[in-house]
């Protein structure tokens, strides 16, 4: 009988304890996708480029249609120091090319002169400023970016060279294609601002809140008049 009212009291006394739920999956990263669409005319302070006088446009038509998209602020663990990197940015029939490069802090980005002429990069950014001085055909600069923000390139020798190299703190941003379409990949679960980059924007970037979840994928699409 004394085994029996021991088996009995284990009994009630497992009855009576809380039994947790078990819990959810954690979600998994998903991506952010979408269309930038630029109905933007001409920016009203691209330098004229006399060498190109009666010729075609669509490059820098394309160019300036080009968008950087990320993330305002990225999860904790994005903004980890990287490994360095190395990013370039050529120098080819006068142009910058490409004319919108994307980095995170801490690349090197190299600045080689594929023209038959003298070149000298430089900035008066804020963010990055520097002068490379004067460099021949075949030679290659490097300058590396520290800090997050915007950063606009010039040569000193051909006024009409531009470029813009965006540094950003984590790596949840990414360019737009020929068509404006982008992905960012790997967004672990949560809610963000969304934010557009052109160099044709004057005001307030375009952004969108997006949400990560079970949903997985998530499409945001804009358009910049």
């Amino acid at each position: 009988m004394r085994a029996l009212a021991t088996l009995f009291a284990l009994v009630l006394h497992l009855s009576t304890l809380h039994l947790e739920p078990p819990a959810r999956p954690t979600p998994a990263p998903g991506a952010i996708r979408g269309r930038v669409d630029v109905r933007i005319g001409p920016s009203a302070d691209v330098r004229p480029d006399p060498a190109s006088l009666g010729m075609g446009n669509s490059r820098d038509a394309q160019d300036r249609r080009r968008s950087v998209v990320y993330l305002e602020s990225a999860p904790r663990g994005a903004f980890d120091a990287p490994e360095p990197r190395h990013a370039r940015m050529n120098q080819r029939d006068e142009r910058f090319i490409p004319h919108v490069l994307a980095i995170t802090a801490g690349t090197w980005v190299d600045f080689p002169n594929s023209d038959r002429t003298y070149h000298n990069v430089f900035s008066l950014s804020k963010t990055k400023e520097f002068n490379l001085g004067r460099y021949a055909a075949g030679h290659s600069e490097s300058v590396k970016f520290d800090q997050p923000g915007v950063v606009r390139v010039f040569c000193e020798i051909h006024s009409h060279m531009n470029a813009f190299i965006l540094v950003f703190a984590h790596r949840f941003f990414t360019m737009t294609d020929d068509d404006g379409r982008y992905r960012i990949d790997g967004v672990p679960p949560g809610t963000y601002n969304l934010i557009v980059w052109n160099e044709a924007i004057r005001g307030d970037a375009p952004r969108k809140t997006i949400t990560i979840g079970d949903a997985g994928d998530v499409d945001a699409d804009f358009t910049i008049r």
